[in-house]
């Protein structure tokens, strides 16, 4: 009788593969593909008067996948439960144990911070019991928000409009969109004035620029163009002396290494990944890829953690890396430590490379595209985390002229440091000058060039991007690492919030919703309520409180407020007013509205039924087309590929994949173009009449040559073969294999036949 096998089930079949590669023969690993158990979709499923007792029935599209578990589970030894190391990943392994029926005996808790053979080997040497205080606090969680979305949706669908939903974390998430754009409308621009001389000490391209600090050593701000000419009046033919000179050095640190919320962040700002792009592709990087010579390999850490420790073994690789690719002097002495913020989960590490000697070049080859660029962004911003600081020659010049102060400051970098490997990214650029300045002492005086003012007003705060956003949800505790990514993709699918380019902004219908819940549920879209309610659900997973009396507590609360809200609102129905467009109808003359439909947002008159007619919304970008001098549109191609073609079409023929921008040529006045991505990229002239045309092989991006692109389409005929080869093999075997079912059929029924016969004849 063959030997009982080990059990190990995770959640995904990329896992399963690469942790049976390195536990061996004596185990077999299979996935649960997520949660096998939950509470179902045709009802709320929570017994609130009895406890808030949970009602769980089996996934039904899984059933077949239950049925294959409990005979494996019941011919396995041991049952490893290795599903993810964290509160969702507790709450599908007790799942799996109460659904399997396993004993405590049976059953074992394993986690993997990391699929490596190390990692995987020890931990199914120390497996331990599930942590049903982890258990509770998911529980918690989950039963929270059905009873949110469950009790609060119909309201709204009564209300508002049908098909809303409402949620906990997502309506505060959708609140701050909606503060923020609140906070721009009401925003009074000030003005104020930069001031800047153009100097020079009399030698050749010494030339720099000042710009106005203030009056001796206070500040002072210009707000007017009278304090301007003030300024002006006084220096005109006042002298320029250098009045100090600071020469110092300056270093900068590294920044730690990723969280789930930094590198949701870093990745929107750097790849242009939306946050559930990004935790997309970092699952496959954490599960497991397959990389030549070396079969499917987890290439970083588990990637939901808001924890900033790095063990040991993983500094004192970096050191060994660091030392022995950059030199000494790139290692700071020891091993640098980041201290995780208050209230942060320290079960696993910050996010790192599994092994630090696998760089991004390396397995470049074995990785997508994508694969490739997160994985670099998370390879280097562990690496730089380790690395010396980097170093700067920083100068500050004050320059006095008729009592007023003029400052130049510039640093240049004198040492690498951690930049020879990564640099943080920035939400928004600085304005500060930064030019060369020539060698300068006290008391030297100055040539001025020129005086230049610029009027300026205050800007209002930004829009959220999804990086900003991220960040301010985490700075005021909304949700936890593994909701910042679903919320934001669910307020936005479900139209409460819209990107405009990178920007989010509230639509009409967000404005609504969150106004009658700042109105009739204060408690669910306040901002410290919210954070409050995630203190204690960690208050839960860490045994400090009963997660029955959590929800009891919020739902007396909850259940006043739902019971005055639909007494005050009976008979109201609140209208959500379009949003208008530029646009006019071509039948009647009104002004058309946006709308969505099942392909998306298109214009539509207003004066639905008695006039239907439509459009699709075009956006207008600056500049007039070349050719014919009308307006450049956006466009879609059908493979989703954008590009700008002029408003008459055929008609005019003018199509091109650069973006057009606000600025004309200097030469012929026709408009500028720059190439499409990310960055400061220089804008050029295409009119080939211009002698100031830029060529396409000469403009910011390189053109495939005519041997590149053989080479790309004879990889492409080349995968297909291969794919064509596979499927063909695949029917082979197919046909081989009903073949044989169909032999063994006729021979058993021989059998049957001659042994039926030899009957009849006794």
């Amino acid at each position: 009788m063959a030997k009982a096998k080990d059990l190990v089930i995770v959640e995904s079949p990329a896992k399963a593969k690469t942790i049976e590669k390195y536990l061996g023969s004596g185990y077999k690993v299979t996935a649960s593909m997520g949660h096998l158990r939950d509470l179902p979709k045709s009802k709320m499923g929570v017994d609130i008067e009895n406890g808030f007792e949970p009602q769980y029935i089996p996934v039904r599209d899984k059933r077949e996948l239950i049925n294959e578990l409990k005979k494996e589970a019941k011919d396995a030894k041991t049952v490893f439960l290795a599903t993810d190391p964290d509160r969702e990943g507790e709450a599908i392994s007790w799942h799996l144990k109460e659904l399997l029926e396993l004993d405590d005996k049976k059953a074992k808790r394993v986690t993997f911070n990391e699929i490596t053979k190390k990692v995987v080997t020890e931990s199914i040497q120390h497996p331990r019991s599930i942590d049903q205080n982890l258990v509770d606090a998911q529980q918690a969680r989950r039963i929270l928000d059905r009873i949110v979305g469950y009790e609060l949706s119909p309201l709204l669908w009564k209300k508002v409009k049908k098909g809303l939903s409402a949620g906990r974390v997502q309506s505060v998430a959708t609140r701050m969109v909606v503060d923020r754009e609140e906070e721009i409308e009401a925003f009074v621009p000030q003005e104020y004035w930069l001031l800047d001389a153009r100097l020079n000490c009399g030698a050749e391209n010494s030339s720099f620029t000042a710009r106005f600090h203030g009056k001796g050593d206070k500040k002072q701000e210009l707000h007017s163009k009278e304090e301007v000419d003030e300024v002006l009046a006084a220096v005109e033919k006042a002298p320029f002396i250098v009045n100090n000179v600071k020469r110092g050095e300056k270093q900068k640190s590294p920044a730690p290494p990723f969280i789930t919320s930094t590198l949701q962040q870093e990745a929107s700002r750097r790849l242009s990944m939306t946050p559930r792009r990004t935790m997309s592709i970092a699952q496959q990087l954490y599960e497991g890829v397959e990389i030549a010579g070396q079969g499917s390999v987890g290439l970083i850490t588990y990637m939901r953690t808001d924890s900033l420790r790095l063990s040991e073994e993983a500094l004192a690789a970096a050191k060994d890396y660091i030392t022995g690719h950059y030199g000494p002097e790139y290692y700071p002495g020891k091993p640098r430590h980041f201290k995780t913020k208050a209230g942060a989960q320290d079960a696993h590490e910050a996010i790192r490379p599994t092994d630090v000697t696998l760089t991004p070049e390396l397995v470049r080859k074995d990785l997508t595209q994508e694969q490739y660029r997160l994985y670099r962004l998370i390879w280097g911003r562990f690496t730089a985390c380790q690395m010396a600081n980097a170093v700067y020659d920083n100068v500050s010049v004050d320059i006095d002229s008729a009592g007023y102060t003029f400052r130049a400051n510039y640093s240049e970098l004198k040492f690498k440091g951690y930049t020879a490997v990564y640099e943080e990214s920035k939400d928004e650029e600085s304005n500060e000058l930064a030019n060369p300045l020539p060698s300068l002492s006290e008391g030297q005086a100055l040539n001025l060039e020129k005086m230049m003012s610029e009027q300026q007003f205050t800007q209002p705060p930004a829009r959220y991007t999804e990086a900003t956003l991220i960040r301010a949800m985490e700075e005021k505790g909304i949700g936890r690492p593994s909701t910042y990514a679903p919320t934001i993709s669910s307020i936005t699918a479900r139209d409460y919030v819209i990107k405009e380019g990178k920007y989010l902004k509230p639509t009409p219908l967000g404005q609504v919703v969150t106004g009658l819940m700042k109105e009739r549920f204060a408690d669910i879209v306040d901002l410290k309520f919210t954070n409050q309610m995630e203190a204690e659900l960690d208050e839960i997973e860490s045994g400090k409180a009963e997660w029955r009396s959590v929800l009891e507590n919020f739902y007396g609360g909850f259940s006043k407020e739902l019971h005055e809200a639909e007494e005050a609102l009976d008979g109201v129905r609140l209208k959500v007013p379009d949003i208008l467009s530029d646009e006019y109808c071509d039948v009647c003359g009104r002004q058309m509205v946006v709308k969505k439909g099942k392909f998306g947002y298109f214009l539509a008159c207003p004066g639905f039924p008695e006039c239907t007619f439509t459009k699709p919304i075009v956006i207008e970008m600056p500049g007039k087309c070349p050719k014919c001098g009308g307006r450049i549109l956006k466009r879609t191609s059908k493979k989703g590929y954008v590009f700008y073609a002029c408003e008459r079409g055929t008609d005019c023929g003018f199509i091109t994949w650069d973006v057009p921008t606000k600025d004309f040529c200097p030469i012929c006045g026709k408009t500028m173009f720059k190439h499409s991505g990310r960055g400061p990229l220089k804008s050029f002239c295409i009119n080939e009449e211009c002698p100031n045309f830029v060529p396409e092989d000469k403009r910011t991006y390189k053109k495939k040559t005519p041997e590149e692109k053989a080479e790309a389409e004879a990889k492409k005929a080349e995968k297909k073969a291969a794919a064509e080869e596979k499927k063909a093999a695949k029917k082979t075997t197919a046909k081989k294999t009903t073949a044989k079912k169909t032999a063994t059929a006729k021979k058993t029924a021989t059998r049957k036949t001659a042994a039926k016969k030899a009957a009849a004849e006794e």
